[in-house]
């Protein structure tokens, strides 16, 4: 076995676009009608792939991917996460994931395997030093994307789940033009400002083609300790179904903000969250799944 970082752009912690061995040769961007189904990697064959992505960060993104992998693994199905977030990956830490991804006799990289069966990668797992910032132009870190597509043995897989940065930048548009999604999960906070940013997300996947599945409104509520009743955080809790309404998609799931959950997920714990999170997200995927 070899490290992964042999054939990476983060080998001897390159931190930009010249030192990158990835840097050149990376080919025109792929339309949609030209990507191909399964990745390129050896034995791998991927049924379905969702992208779980928002406007802005700092909404949950993450931790909705981490929980449906968890649900969908815990229903059966065979779970891979890509971790697209480059710069903030959060994946590794939500199931306590600390080995440095290796490669097989191919030089394929080979996915850490979480306690549940969900196979992972993430740019976390190739670098040395956890902490280190991911400081890459747009064109080598769109490299990495596609390596982690295409040179991973993923192997089969129903679905894959990819936890896409925020916004409408280089990576999220890698991800569309390289990645055959068959649809994605918009994550927001039901602030005011959300339409707006909703909508820009929306947008951006009708340009590719790709139809969005559903909302999920996370932070929605927290629960009072004492009487149990719902405290709506951002008002009267419309706002989130009137931005739904106006991209004709359904939502999915409230999520309340939740400590319990939270250090769940802090300590590398997420697959001990309760089975009825996220209820409603898991239906619609099982749905899609099961074509």
């Amino acid at each position: 076995m070899s490290s992964a970082c042999d054939s990476c752009p983060s080998k001897n912690g390159c931190t930009s676009q010249s030192s990158c061995p990835s840097a050149n040769g990376t080919g025109s961007e792929r339309t949609p009608n030209m990507i191909q189904k399964d990745p390129l990697s050896l034995g791998s064959s991927v049924k379905k792939v969702i992208g779980v992505a928002s406007g802005k960060g700092g909404v949950g993104k993450s931790f909705v991917t981490s929980v449906l992998a968890v649900q969908l693994a815990r229903a059966g199905y065979k779970v891979g996460i890509m971790d697209a977030d480059v710069t903030g990956p959060s994946i590794p830490q939500a199931f306590g994931l600390v080995d440095n991804l290796l490669a097989n006799e191919e030089n394929l990289i080979m996915p850490e395997v979480t306690k549940s069966g969900i196979k992972a990668v993430s740019i976390n797992l190739l670098l040395q030093d956890k902490e280190a910032p991911v400081i890459w132009r747009g064109p080598v870190l769109a490299s990495l994307i596609k390596q982690f597509w295409s040179e991973v043995n993923w192997g089969p897989l129903d679905v894959l789940l990819i936890d896409m940065p925020p916004g409408t930048g280089d990576v999220p548009l890698t991800v569309f033009q390289s990645i055959p999604i068959d649809g994605i999960l918009l994550v927001a906070t039901a602030q005011d400002l959300v339409s707006m940013i909703v909508n820009k997300a929306r947008n951006m996947a009708s340009m590719m083609n790709v139809p969005v599945l559903g909302m999920v409104e996370n932070m929605s509520y927290v629960k009072c300790p004492h009487c149990g009743d719902k405290i709506e955080l951002y008002g009267d809790g419309t706002t989130i179904e009137k931005s739904a309404a106006e991209i004709g998609a359904a939502v999915l799931d409230k999520l309340p903000l939740d400590p319990e959950v939270t250090k769940l997920v802090d300590s590398g714990n997420v697959e001990s969250v309760a089975e009825d999170l996220l209820e409603g997200t898991v239906s619609m995927c099982k749905k899609l799944l099961d074509q």
